[in-house]
């Protein structure tokens, strides 16, 4: 409505010729447009095409937002503070309007207190100062005479105030909590929520008025005040205790609302309460844990709910669900817990994700304590692993090798592994180690067990551990009978695929050890194949040059054509192949072919007895006190520090049994070292790892030099090379 044609100068002018400021203002606020309503901002800022554009309207709108302000009588002070929440909600800062908040929630109008009451819950926090601000206006409206003025100050304490307003206020909730009003009771109950977490030792003050609250029949109090109850019993083992008493009260009015007949207000989806049953099984939950008594009060309830809930919509499996992990949680029959697992089985049936997802959970949790009844429904959770949800898939994973055992072995790890041949490259790694684990615990035979770490490898074997590789080799070592059958089967998946780098790994190293009896073909257990040497070391030597074989795996393929000098007739030409990579630039790769050039040449002799076949290990717990970092089967060597060295001693008569095990009394020793005998025993775990310790220490005891004295031990032991090389094959 326009009040006066004049311009604002006019106005002015008229004001300083009569002199009048207060007139000035008066008229300037009479001519000033009011400021735009919530709903036409809200209607400006959707036309806003872009980014930029939605902002620049925003900052316009705040500059008119804090002139109006600066007003000291704001007469759009409510509207104003409505929009900045508007804008809060967009993600636009509004903290500029908290006091304004406070100053509506000083207002006598009802209009004034509910936006400002919303603005502090919304703007305000504990950790800003200001809140303390509201605590006597809260105080005020906690004892106000209108019941709607009284529950917006019993919502904004609850949800925002902080440990000193919760001290402060806790009387007047308390003396609230006791009203006859049931609409500021169920506020008031869940008030006291908030002021128990934030000063727990107010516990005790609202333990009187609890003993009527479940005595309500309004359903809002009845809820709260579960809630109220479930809040102190999880804080306090003495209000646990002393609640216990209460669960026939529970299980009646849990008994009325299943037996009750249609009401509209409470109904939902054809349940009456559906939100109350939740609330009171989880508190059932709680007082029955740990407590005969109680879970025994409760097994008939909870059967009737289990049985009577219809689960054709979600609301009824959501009872159903809390009925499960409440049977589940308390000391209840096993005639009730078989019943709880079945309905998890038909939740799996379920074509909500959701439910499914749940379903597998809570089937993972209870398997331990219920196997067998978890066993019914193998298939079911088998089939889980081909649904296109990768949540569903990694929960029925590790269900499936939670249910594997010594009497399904076969047809669970059938399963798994198609899952591993089919699933997404995320899964492969977690699949491949249960795979491990579950034929090495449950495995029928030691063929059975070699086939299925052998079938993980061909399938996954970039993503196995870095343990798989000197596992599989202690299995296949141990297993005497099953040599020449695993050099064979590994032999052909050799050639059908190097670029699984664990399974060219173990291929090489029982093709290194057992290669003569690839070439005899003395295999028992299958057909045997025909191949010769000349193919043995062609496969071999094509590994060395192959671009998908990594550094150790290299190593891996020279050792094991040195190893087979003693097993073929082509002893020239692995002669020959050693000595190319002498001049490698792979430091490892060049080092093996030096020490093993030095056996061709100087200890020819002594060849036979370091190349023999390794002897029956027993698997290390640990990799011992000198571990190895791995990265993707890369070894990294740790570095040498000075102050772990053995000193040097002189030289006894271990040293003599030493080169009489080897074969080579006409070799003198001059140095013994004790310590490495023991490194050896503790970190050489691995098969190549005895074979190359045993290679230098030979070369150490080899290696004649003076005896140093004792400061000068360190440069002794930094000019012999062939002990630093002992001790770096020590540490790998």
């Amino acid at each position: 409505m326009t009040i006066d044609t004049k311009s604002y100068g006019d106005v002015i002018t008229d004001c300083h010729e009569r002199e009048d400021s207060n007139f000035i203002l008066v008229s300037l606020r009479l001519r000033m447009p009011a400021p735009i309503r919530l709903r036409e901002l809200i209607r400006t800022i959707r036309t806003a095409r872009t980014q930029a554009e939605e902002r620049e309207m925003i900052q316009k709108e705040c500059a008119a937002i804090r002139s109006s302000f600066r007003e000291e009588d704001n007469t759009y002070r409510c509207r104003n503070v409505a929009k900045l929440l508007y804008m809060h909600m967009l993600g636009y800062p509004a903290h500029f309007g908290q006091l304004e908040c406070l100053k509506l929630i000083a207002s006598q109008k009802f209009t004034d207190k509910r936006i400002g009451y919303l603005g502090a819950m919304l703007l305000l926090d504990e950790r800003q100062d200001v809140h303390l601000l509201m605590t006597n206006c809260i105080k005020n409206d906690l004892n106000h005479s209108t019941q709607y003025v009284q529950g917006l100050a019993l919502c904004t304490l609850g949800c925002m105030g902080s440990s000193e307003m919760c001290r402060d206020l806790a009387g007047e909730v308390e003396k609230l909590l006791k009203t006859s009003n049931s609409y500021l009771r169920k506020k008031a109950a869940l008030c006291a929520v908030h002021v128990i977490r934030k000063v727990p030792e107010l516990m005790e003050m609202f333990l009187p008025a609890t003993k009527n609250l479940l005595s309500e029949k309004n359903h809002g109090v009845l809820h709260t005040s579960v809630v109220l109850l479930t809040e102190m019993c999880e804080r306090s083992p003495d209000m646990l205790s002393h609640f216990r008493k209460l669960v026939p009260q529970l299980v009646r009015i849990l008994k009325n609302l299943i037996m009750s007949g249609y009401s509209p207000e409470h109904d939902v989806s054809g349940i009456s309460d559906p939100f109350l049953q939740v609330r009171i099984l989880r508190l059932l939950r709680i007082l029955g844990r740990s407590d005969d008594d109680s879970s025994e009060a409760m097994n008939d309830i909870l059967a009737q709910v289990a049985t009577n809930t219809e689960t054709s919509k979600n609301v009824g499996n959501a009872i159903l669900y809390e009925t499960v992990l409440t049977i589940m949680d308390i000391k209840s029959e096993s005639g009730l817990r078989v019943l709880a697992i079945n309905i998890l089985g038909r939740f799996l049936l379920n074509n909500d994700k959701n439910i499914r997802y749940v379903a597998l959970t809570s089937l993972l949790k209870t398997v331990q304590t219920d196997h067998n009844a978890v066993q019914r429904h193998r298939s079911t959770i088998v089939d889980c692993l081909k649904d296109l949800d990768v949540s569903i898939k990694r929960r029925a994973m590790e269900l499936s090798f939670a249910l594997v055992n010594g009497n399904n072995i076969r047809g669970m790890m059938k399963e798994l592994l198609y899952f591993l041949d089919s699933c997404d490259p995320e899964f492969k790694a977690d699949c491949a180690s249960g795979v491990f684990l579950a034929a090495e615990k449950y495995a029928p035979s030691k063929r059975w067990h070699i086939d299925t770490i052998m079938r993980v490898l061909t399938t996954a074997g970039s993503y196995v551990r870095d343990d798989s590789v000197p596992n599989l080799i202690q299995l296949i070592t141990n297993s005497v009978e099953m040599h020449a059958y695993t050099v064979q089967r590994l032999y052909k998946a050799l050639l059908d695929d190097i670029s699984q780098q664990p399974l060219v790994q173990v291929s090489s190293w029982c093709i290194g050890e057992y290669g003569d009896l690839l070439v005899s073909g003395q295999c028992e257990e299958e057909e045997p194949i025909q191949v010769t040497e000349d193919e043995v070391l062609d496969v071999l030597e094509g590994l060395l040059v192959s671009n998908m074989s990594s550094p150790v795996t290299r190593g891996y393929s020279l050792t094991a054509i040195m190893k087979l000098s003693t097993r073929f007739s082509g002893v020239n030409r692995i002669k020959k192949v050693v000595s190319i990579y002498g001049s490698s630039i792979d430091v490892e790769l060049q080092q093996r072919a030096v020490e093993y050039n030095a056996l061709f040449k100087k200890y020819d002799h002594m060849r036979p007895a370091l190349l023999e076949r390794m002897p029956i290990m027993e698997k290390a717990a640990s990799n011992g006190p000198t571990e190895v970092a791995q990265t993707n089967g890369e070894a990294e060597p740790s570095a040498l520090d000075s102050k772990s060295l053995p000193s040097v001693t002189q030289p006894t008569s271990q040293a003599n049994d030493l080169l009489d095990l080897l074969g080579g009394n006409d070799v003198v020793p001059v140095i013994q070292t004790a310590p490495p005998t023991k490194l050896l025993e503790e970190s050489c775990w691995t098969c190549w790892g005895i074979f190359l310790c045993q290679v230098g220490q030979f070369l150490l005891l080899s290696h004649p030099c003076p005896s140093p004295s004792p400061p000068s031990c360190w440069t002794a032991l930094a000019h012999s090379p062939s002990l630093m090389t002992s001790l770096q094959l020590f540490h790998r």
